[in-house]
């Protein structure tokens, strides 16, 4: 059995590797466009992220403990020129350059620090009474090693050595806990009764939110944050929302309380926070919080400098962008004008009472108009694709950077909150059930009158700058004949000048990362993270199951009936897996009184068979897994689990 979380390998394509385009006239053009009606010089954000920098990590470099690189900003020395080169959107640079600025930050004089820059996410340091409180200690746990010793170095060799008292994990996105192991240890939690508070629903959310659809929403990640992307001026340069997700290895851990849906205050280490939940923004599991002593709001990522995703283009469910905005408006009422700084888990802090109120109307007021405007045009008739070219940018982007659309779009956000009211389907009937891509596509080449028309008018269309319409039209030719290579050369110059003109890193890294598919010149392989043990162990055997349903081979095994009685031993839980009709449905906690085979295995051995360490027929042979009743149908059905292959194809067919 493959571990759920398998490595995410990018396609290797039997095409030369070929150069891409230089920025065309109409691109130049368009970067110029943005650059005058934006204030690009506006120095107070350059001003607040070198503010308090005490030290950084020579040259950007994390090491795992096998000197393997996890982390290394020293290709991303292109980032030092002030003015973006034509194949960056200006404005992309700027948020660009701005993530690039790496180290440890005073954010409060002696009571709270920031450590930027060795992840997408930020690691936030807090002084108790007696000791520190850490908040999101990142995605990996060599990322966050590494990060805590540069403010032990730093901080600690200064004022002495203290105990962690508690470990705050904001949401339950894998960037704000995977590297708590590179901080603290399990046995550290309870000798020393370390807190670890989370909102409630995190442990649900946290370990499941990719387990059933992992393999697709990694595969979709790749192109999302340009991991298969060299760094360059031509190349991924930033997410929008931080420089780029660390590689080392992703691990958990269970919260010793959990904040309720309530809110309320804590006092942790001596201090006081106050409770706000942020659930169902950002993340299904989310709060923020301000500790009255420091003046200080936490954000968590439902506030950062960027327009965030209602829906994120890797994949998820789309994200409540109405209650997003009455949240923040509740932040607002609650602290504004009393919060002195706003910092956040992405990014860098806001100072001053004055400013941090106006970032939150400001935030609360993009959330709104994306929400208001796609309904308004939506009850007026307009659909899925049509309604956020209709609409202008927020008056608000115009005037504060925090609102643009780095990460999440107007474009995009749009989008999802029209599907989450109305769904996939924009009404019309002709869309309601069209061929498949691979189908269509033939009978466009067809009508267009042949493949060399067809290539012809997306050529023609490329000269005219007009890049939309030459990616529809060359996509239809390449879904028609994938080894055309003329078609690939021109769809991936399509793709080259609409990634140079993306404001935000998620769309500029996905165009290019399709073009560099098209060309072949994607990584080969482009590794993932590693689970521990912690996070494949903390995932609930009853989503296990359901993620396994989800494997099972339909078509295949319409004819297999029985029931399958699996008994952890060690986690004392039991699961009986009903199979009949090509359907194939788990019931946690069940026994069954008369299973076709029963299988006992420990959840221990499970984990390592979901890590790749250990294989069913060995762990068999070895009797860690006893099977009994009728072992052939046992075997025959689990032969009807084939592991799905991550590099599937995703801009050709």
């Amino acid at each position: 059995m493959r571990r759920l979380t398998a490595l995410l390998l990018a396609s290797s394509l039997p095409f030369a590797a070929t150069a891409q385009d230089a920025a065309s006239e109409a691109t130049r053009t368009a970067q110029a466009e943005i650059a005058g009606r934006l204030p690009l010089d506006d120095p107070r954000d350059e001003a607040n992220v070198m503010r308090g920098k005490l030290a950084e990590i020579p040259g950007g470099v994390i090491t795992d403990k096998n000197g393997k690189t996890v982390w290394d900003r020293r290709p991303y020395t292109f980032l030092n020129a002030k003015e973006a080169p034509d194949t960056v959107n200006p404005s992309l640079w700027r948020q660009a350059r701005l993530d690039a600025v790496h180290g440890l930050f005073e954010v409060v004089p002696g009571k709270i620090w920031q450590v930027r820059g060795y992840d997408i996410s930020v690691m936030t340091i807090i002084r108790g009474k007696s000791g520190w409180i850490i908040v999101d200690p990142l995605l990996s746990e060599e990322a966050a090693a590494a990060s805590w010793k540069l403010f032990a170095d730093t901080v600690e060799a200064k004022s002495g050595k203290l105990p962690i008292r508690a470990v705050i994990f904001s949401h339950s996105h894998s960037d704000h806990f995977g590297g708590v192991g590179g901080i603290v240890t399990p046995e550290q939690v309870k000798a020393q009764k370390i807190r670890i508070i989370a909102p409630h629903g995190f442990s649900e959310e946290a370990t499941s939110e990719n387990v059933l659809a992992g393999g697709a929403m990694g595969r979709r990640a790749l192109y999302m944050f340009g991991a298969i992307l060299p760094p360059g001026e031509k190349g991924q340069v930033d997410t929008g929302l931080g420089p780029k997700l660390s590689s080392g290895t992703v691990g958990y851990m269970e919260p010793t309380e959990t904040v309720s849906e309530k809110g309320g205050t804590l006092t942790i280490d001596g201090l006081a926070f106050d409770f706000l939940d942020a659930g169902s923004t950002e993340a299904p599991s989310e709060f923020v919080f301000y500790i009255p002593a420091y003046k200080a709001l936490h954000t968590t990522e439902v506030v950062t400098h960027t327009l965030h995703n209602v829906l994120t283009l890797r994949g998820a469910q789309v994200r409540d962008a109405l209650h997003w905005s009455k949240v923040i408006d509740a932040m607002l009422l609650k602290w504004g004008g009393t919060a002195e700084v706003a910092m956040a888990s992405h990014h860098w802090p806001t100072w001053g009472a004055g400013e941090v109120s106006s970032l939150l109307a400001n935030q609360r007021d993009a959330y709104r108009y994306v929400h208001d405007r796609t309904l308004f045009l939506a009850n007026r008739g307009a659909t899925l694709h049509e309604l956020a070219d209709q609409t202008a940018e927020a008056p608000v982007q115009g005037r504060d950077f925090a609102t643009r659309g780095y990460y999440g779009t107007l474009n995009h956000d749009m989008k999802a909150v029209y599907q989450r009211y109305f769904g996939w389907w924009d009404g019309n009937p002709a869309n309601f059930n069209p061929l498949p891509p691979e189908q269509s596509a033939p009978k466009y080449v067809a009508l267009a009158g042949g493949a060399d028309k067809l290539l012809a008018a997306g050529r023609d269309a490329l000269k005219a700058g007009d890049y939309r319409w030459a990616a529809e039209l060359l996509n239809k030719l390449v879904f028609a004949q994938p080894d055309n290579k003329d078609a690939r050369a021109a769809l991936a110059s399509a793709y080259d000048q609409m990634g140079y003109q993306a404001e935000s890193g998620a769309w500029r890294n996905y165009y290019l990362a399709g073009a560099a598919s098209l060309r072949g010149n994607a990584v080969d392989a482009a590794t993932g993270n590693g689970q521990s043990r912690s996070f494949v162990s903390a995932i609930p055997t009853a989503v296990f199951f359901d993620a396994l349903a989800t494997r099972f081979d339909a078509t295949k095994g319409s004819a297999v009936k029985g029931t399958f009685q699996f008994v952890l031993p060690d986690n004392k839980e039991t699961v009986a897996v009903v199979v009949g009709g090509g359907v194939e449905f788990p019931r946690y906690g069940v026994t069954d009184p008369a299973p076709t085979a029963t299988v006992t295995i420990d959840r221990k051995i499970l984990d390592e068979a979901m890590m790749g360490r250990a294989q069913f027929p060995a762990l068999i042979q070895s009797g860690a897994i006893k099977i009994d009743g009728d072992r052939m149908a046992f075997l025959s059905w689990f032969a009807l689990h084939p592991p799905a292959d991550p590099r599937f194809n995703v801009v050709v067919p």
